[in-house]
């Protein structure tokens, strides 16, 4: 059992908080009570960022102390919206708020992933009627391996998660949500992931 703190108690978190809590895990869900955060995060051993990404890399900055050797799992994206409420541009391109996290927090652990698909895939990815893809992004091979097992934990086969490499290869990750709103316009908000086929 491991403890986990979920920041972010919207449609991602509170998905993933169940899914994890199914599982065996302890579960500590932060809303935007204050101070509310800094102590779930503190508390926990592993510290998931479902906040929306626009405003991630503020929230997560001013949690510096409570972070500290933390691992922290990133399935946010920072994006501006179009006039439709879907994601219309990156808020960094040329980078990702991945490494933006990991550079403004250099003593904790950011593994970027499951930011690839919608968020009822993050924990039922077989139902799917093809086999989607979970990247993993970060600097630290050892926190990497642990966010492995989590996500085996939510359903994912081991050969269905790609390590990319370092945290920089989140900017590939994080681009890909520029596919999502055409995709969603095309066929609706049925669940999706992009998928490496070989």
């Amino acid at each position: 059992m491991t403890t986990i703190a979920v920041l972010g108690n919207g449609r991602v978190g509170g998905n993933l908080a169940t899914a994890l809590t199914r599982a065996g895990h302890q579960v500590a869900v932060a809303d935007r009570t204050p101070g509310a955060a800094a102590h779930a995060a503190h508390a926990a051993r592993i510290v998931i960022n479902a906040t929306p990404g626009a405003g991630s890399l503020e929230r997560l900055t001013a949690l510096r102390e409570d972070l500290r050797d933390r691992i922290l799992v990133d399935v946010s994206n920072a994006t501006l919206d179009g006039p439709d409420g879907l994601p219309a541009d990156l808020i960094h391109p040329g980078s990702s708020l991945a490494e933006q996290l990991q550079e403004a927090l250099p003593e904790t652990h950011v593994v970027k992933t499951l930011n690839t698909m919608l968020f009822p895939v993050m924990t039922a990815p077989a139902t799917l009627t093809q086999t989607p893809t979970a990247f993993l992004s970060g600097e630290d091979p050892q926190a990497k391996h642990t966010v492995r097992d989590l996500l085996i934990d939510l359903g994912w086969q081991k050969e269905w998660i790609t390590d990319l490499g370092g945290i920089q290869t989140a900017r590939a990750t994080e681009a890909a949500i520029l596919f999502v709103p055409h995709v969603i316009r095309a066929n609706g908000f049925t669940p999706f992931a992009i998928s490496i086929t070989r």
